[in-house]
């Protein structure tokens, strides 16, 4: 069995802008990644709502700084043989830091993290894909429009960010801005059509990475 951690934040836990609650499951990018895969494959959706890369936002029960939980996940978790991070929107608050250079740094301590976690029984460190995620894009959401002041710009700099980490650390690299757009209602989330998309797209080349093609 090869075992996929999916790391993210809303967007893989699958918020639902329309109706304000929880994508269906199956609608879900972690899902429809399983099912793509099909049998031999364990997808673990891990996505927290409000999730940063590296950065603390403590306006919520929940530690939303991806760095503090990530080592422990990876040994409740382990062995593991891919880990996919969706990380980044939320980096673009401006209370958070609304910098996509520093969402690149947050992601490369991501990446640090997993490489060089003393895993149980001295098991191999588990392959790595990052994903930039969807832009964030113009809404008529006064709420949100505040909240992500400015991201309808900085985060299209994430992916070519993202992509020059994944060079630099060794790690893979997909755009889901090549598949996915993010919903007008908050124009930060996704509908379930766009969050399958991801999961869809995500199939080919985690069975490449993991198959080492």
């Amino acid at each position: 069995m090869k075992t996929i951690l999916c790391y993210g934040d809303s967007l893989t836990w699958g918020y639902n802008a329309e109706t304000l609650s929880r994508h269906a499951f199956e609608d879900r990018w972690p899902s429809v990644l399983q099912k793509e895969l099909g049998d031999g494959y364990c997808t673990i959706a891990e996505g927290l709502n409000g999730r940063t890369t590296a950065f603390d936002d403590n306006l919520a029960g929940e530690d939303r700084n991806g760095v503090r939980l990530l080592p422990t996940l990876l040994g409740t978790h382990s062995p593991l043989d891919l880990v996919i991070f969706l990380l980044g929107t939320n980096d673009m608050k401006p209370w958070v830091h609304g910098n996509p250079l520093a969402a690149g740094h947050g992601v490369k301590r991501l990446v640090q993290i997993v490489k060089r976690h003393p895993y149980p029984f001295d098991v191999q460190a588990p392959k790595i894909l990052l994903v930039a995620p969807p832009p964030v894009s113009r809404t008529q959401n006064a709420e949100f429009a505040e909240m992500f002041a400015g991201a309808n710009e900085a985060s299209r700099k994430l992916a070519s960010i993202y992509r020059r980490v994944a060079t630099e650390v060794g790690c893979e690299f997909f755009d889901a801005g090549m598949v996915a757009e993010t919903s007008a209602i908050d124009g930060v989330h996704l509908d379930a059509e766009n969050t399958r998309a991801i999961g869809a797209a995500l199939a080919p080349v985690a069975r490449k990475i993991i198959q080492g093609e």
